[in-house]
């Protein structure tokens, strides 16, 4: 059985929701914006024009581990600026569910993410590395945060200088497979040393 994840996401923006809606909205502007995570976007089909129910959306993503995911996601429901959620398939099978509250001058974004791991590769490896599968999901909301907070202040910013003036978002990271083995050589030597310990500490009384 595929391995499943639950994570939730949390960030505090000064921003407006329909500002942060406009973003995450803009699927197309993905590779942009967040180009450490998401390397390609497409869209097969464009859904509602005005809330994106329907929409489809195809993407090609990395996190810091050395491997890629394909996988598409449609939009089930919107209330923008207020949220949306969308159902996933392809590398990973999921649903997620971003939710913006407006509270004073900042935004409250939550993202509920739950999905089953597909890729053969995260079938054969999550049993010893669903902690460092979980750390990658972590990572990558991080550098979303990052991005998202500096394509905020880049369209807020008046004229093209202005804009000039924000740094770039967080590059993708193309490291060799060299920390997933590491981590895949850890977590099993773990793994063994728990099940000898065990072992032991079930023995009789005077077995030797």
């Amino acid at each position: 059985m595929a391995p499943e994840y639950a994570f939730l996401t949390s960030w505090r923006l000064q921003a407006t929701a329909q500002e942060v809606s406009d973003v995450l909205s803009d699927a197309l502007s993905l590779p942009r914006w967040w180009p450490s995570v998401y390397l390609d976007v497409k869209e097969p089909v464009a859904g509602d024009p005005k809330t994106g129910l329907g929409r489809v959306i195809d993407l090609y993503t990395k996190g810091w581990l050395p491997y890629t995911l394909r996988w598409q996601f449609r939009v089930t429901e919107s209330d923008p600026p207020h949220g949306f959620a969308l159902e996933a398939w392809g590398d990973f099978v999921g649903r997620g569910v971003w939710t913006l509250t407006q509270d004073g001058a900042d935004v409250e974004v939550i993202y509920d993410w739950r999905l089953r791991a597909d890729k053969p590769l995260l079938r054969r490896l999550s049993f010893a590395l669903k902690p460092v599968f979980a750390a990658n999901h972590r990572w990558a909301m991080a550098q979303g945060e990052t991005s998202l907070r500096l394509e905020l202040a880049r369209r807020a910013a008046e004229g093209s200088e202005a804009r000039a003036r924000v740094p770039a978002p967080p590059g993708p990271s193309f490291a060799g497979p060299r920390p997933l083995l590491l981590a895949a050589g850890a977590a099993l030597a773990a793994g063994a040393g728990l099940l000898a310990f065990t072992r032991r500490c079930g023995r009789r009384p005077g077995a030797g």
